[in-house]
């Protein structure tokens, strides 16, 4: 069952979460005995990497007045507004396999990627 509910957001495009981002995020805050009714996780874009921005992501107790709050399948994610110019419409999926496994975000917004796919440029 999906659920979104957005604050702040005014006529920003939201953040997409799938079932497997937010079961792997809600089982790391409660990990960290964090309350998801108020924490979340915060992702945001950063100064750095060879194509010149690159994506954070870290638990927040909870979101900053002006951040937007998107809740998808129990998870709450933050972004602030500097971030949402550039992650605006993406999807935050959690990626598991032989090779590699971790939380990737599929943005419609970067014209180039590096090689090596830790930064981007929008």
């Amino acid at each position: 069952m999906s659920t979104e509910s957005v604050q702040g957001g005014g006529n920003d495009p939201a953040i997409e979460v799938t079932p497997e981002a937010a079961e792997e995020a809600l089982s790391l805050l409660e990990g960290e005995e964090l309350d998801t009714d108020e924490a979340g996780l915060r992702l945001f874009v950063q100064q750095g990497g060879c194509a010149g921005l690159s994506y954070g992501m870290r638990f927040d107790t909870e979101p900053e007045p002006d951040d937007l709050v998107v809740e998808h399948h129990g998870l709450r994610v933050f972004v602030d507004p500097a971030s949402r110019n550039y992650i605006g419409g993406s999807k935050l999926d959690y990626e598991s396999g032989l090779q590699a496994a971790g939380f990737h975000v599929e943005n419609p917004n970067v014209v180039s990627e590096c090689g090596c796919g830790e930064s981007f440029r929008t």
